[in-house]
């Protein structure tokens, strides 16, 4: 019976030790450039108003083989909004939107993935955006992972989701077709 407890507690560690094994640990690459969080919103039911934050770190760790288990942690600088029109950015980091002064950060952490196959995720988490946390899922792809030419290791994913201003309190009428913006996401982590 002790031999037999032995090899099970044996073959579990080993399991645990094997899966442990090919989770890794990354570091978003939002200094060299290779990640963004873009927004995009109708303006007045018109046309698209687009821009993208520029100051935002984050990590996420992902095993190939057990996607289920990866996480997400981004958080995002919201002064560093651009609309590519500076008096509109400077209204979008004031009272009537992300309100900087008072909430200088976003911040997305995981909570559940949902491994779809094929490269397809579901992560859910809560994001925390004027001062509100709200869950929320972000339909994500793996776009590839691989060596780089600088001897290191990289994965790469982007992913989508909607969010509904008045949700997170920010409640300024641009008009019926403009409640909802929706936020694209491109990483790219160096593998740590």
């Amino acid at each position: 019976m002790k031999k037999l407890t032995l090899a099970i507690v044996t073959a579990i560690a080993l399991n645990s030790a094997l899966s442990s094994a090919h989770a890794a640990d990354y570091i978003i690459d939002s200094k060299g450039a290779h990640a963004s969080v873009n927004f995009k919103i109708q303006h007045l039911g018109y046309s698209w108003l687009t821009g993208r934050f520029n100051d935002f770190k984050g990590t996420f760790s992902y095993d190939e083989n057990n996607p289920a288990a990866a996480s997400v942690s981004v958080t995002i600088e919201t002064d560093s909004v651009d609309s590519n029109h500076s008096e509109r950015d400077k209204h979008l980091r004031g009272d009537d939107f992300l309100n900087a002064d008072d909430f200088p950060e976003a911040k997305f952490v995981s909570t559940n993935v949902a491994d779809k196959g094929n490269g397809l995720l579901d992560i859910m988490g809560n994001l925390t955006l004027h001062g509100v946390t709200k869950p929320v899922t972000i339909e994500a792809k793996k776009i590839g992972e691989g060596s780089d030419p600088w001897g290191g290791y990289r994965a790469g994913f982007s992913g989508t989701t909607t969010i509904a201003l008045k949700d997170y309190g920010i409640d300024y009428d641009l008009g019926p077709a403009s409640q909802t913006v929706e936020l694209s996401l491109h990483v790219e982590g160096v593998k740590q």
